[in-house]
């Protein structure tokens, strides 16, 4: 017997939820729960297998939920429910720990594939998910490459000594170049990876993968 745990907001939406279950002989809806901090109560309270877990709950969302799960109740697999099918959502969830990510608008023969799925230890994302996922890195590497291609040598070289907290000065004498030509390459830099400054041109360029 799988062990369910329904976590949402909406008490309609989690009715729902166990009339599509409630015909499955090796499923047991064990607890529901209205935001993050009823989940934990209830996975410490009695053994679940499985929590199905909506991400936009109030007090504790999912996200959290998810992370402080993990850290207490490691065995319990974690399935992440939304209406949004964002890849931000999407990557926080299972970064968190979550093995699996569904839309609200799935039907049942998914949603019981999910669960089957993730009781086996495998992780599950729908067929819109993972679309999502793939145009999202697809994008990615798509940016990585042209940032690549118009960064010429040399301000790569100056890239990976600003995130090495370099000053302009030490730049400078550790290229073998003026102070006015260490600037020049600062500015073309925030240019090229469209940062307003040193903290965001950093941050995007470790995104992109420009440096290690």
């Amino acid at each position: 017997m799988i062990r369910l745990v329904l976590a949402d907001d909406h008490q309609m939406f989690v009715d729902g939820l166990k009339s599509l279950l409630e015909d499955e002989k090796d499923l047991c809806v064990v607890g529901e729960a209205k935001n993050g901090h009823e989940v934990l109560e209830l996975c410490d309270r009695e053994p679940v297998d499985i929590v199905i877990l909506d991400i936009n709950m109030p007090g504790m969302d999912g996200i959290q939920t998810t992370r402080e799960l993990a850290k207490r109740h490691p065995s319990v697999k974690i399935l992440g429910l939304s209406m949004y099918n964002d890849r931000d959502y999407i990557s926080d969830i299972l970064k968190a720990g979550a093995l699996g990510y569904i839309l609200k608008n799935t039907g049942k023969d998914s949603l019981l594939k999910a669960i089957y799925t993730l009781h086996e230890g495998s992780t599950y994302l729908s067929e819109e998910v993972s679309k999502t996922l793939l145009s999202s890195f697809m994008k990615a590497a798509s940016e990585q490459h042209a940032a690549e291609e118009k960064l010429s040598d040399r301000e790569k070289e100056v890239l990976e000594c600003i995130a090495s907290g370099f000053t302009t000065h030490e730049i400078g004498e550790k290229l073998f170049i003026s102070k006015n030509t260490v600037e020049t390459h600062r500015k073309n830099l925030l240019y090229k990876l469209k940062a307003r400054n040193t903290a965001e041109l950093v941050n995007k360029a470790y995104k992109q993968r420009l440096i290690q």
